[in-house]
């Protein structure tokens, strides 16, 4: 099964280049078998990663930043990937 961890943050206004250089520094051991890192607008840094795995495996995920570089805990949010089908089936 292909799980999918999406790790969001928000950086203190004029930060997100900090945040975004924060994230891409992190290490995930053992690696995952794909890793994306996205940046958006308000400072925001969005990283995913795609792992081999059941749904409910403990995962090593990016840590919380120190609170002087981000307005907000980080959000976080595990899926897992489904067959392609017909559109609406699951």
């Amino acid at each position: 099964m292909t799980v999918a961890l999406m790790w969001e943050a928000r950086a203190v206004e004029g930060r997100g280049p900090e945040l975004l250089a924060w994230a891409r520094a992190q290490e995930l051991a053992p690696a995952p078998l794909r890793r994306e890192t996205f940046r958006a607008p308000q400072d925001r840094v969005l990283v995913i990663t795609w792992w081999d795995a059941p749904y409910a495996a403990e995962l090593p995920e990016l840590p919380e930043p120190t609170g002087e570089l981000v307005t907000r805990a980080v959000h976080r949010w595990r899926f897992e990937a489904v067959a392609e089908g017909p559109a609406g089936e699951v």
